[in-house]
């Protein structure tokens, strides 16, 4: 297992709807992060800045690493490329975060 951290960041004035969205998230979508191996997912605010910090368990990175080919993962991205900042395939803006402490 591979313990994952990263940040995106959402535009000002968002929080209300991505946490909305992220309550109504789609069953299918869930399925497939399920399926690709992802387990204890979390994202966590920072209301000051609006960066988002994400933290998710993967049990298989192959799996893991062709979400993006999935199309539920990119209808996700596109109903989601109005709140946050994106790439041109409208996958958010994610920088890897480096894990320098863990206490279990």
């Amino acid at each position: 297992m591979t313990r994952k951290a990263f940040k995106m960041f959402l535009n000002k004035g968002s929080e209300a709807e991505y946490q909305k969205r992220h309550t109504e998230i789609w069953p299918e979508l869930q399925d497939l992060l399920r399926d690709a191996g992802v387990a204890n997912y979390s994202i966590f605010l920072d209301d000051e800045t609006g960066v988002l910090f994400g933290v998710l368990d993967c049990h298989d990175e192959t799996k893991y690493q062709n979400l993006p080919l999935q199309p539920i993962m990119q209808k996700w991205w596109n109903h989601m490329k109005d709140l946050m900042q994106t790439n041109e395939d409208n996958s958010p803006v994610s920088i890897s975060l480096t894990e320098v402490f863990y206490l279990k």
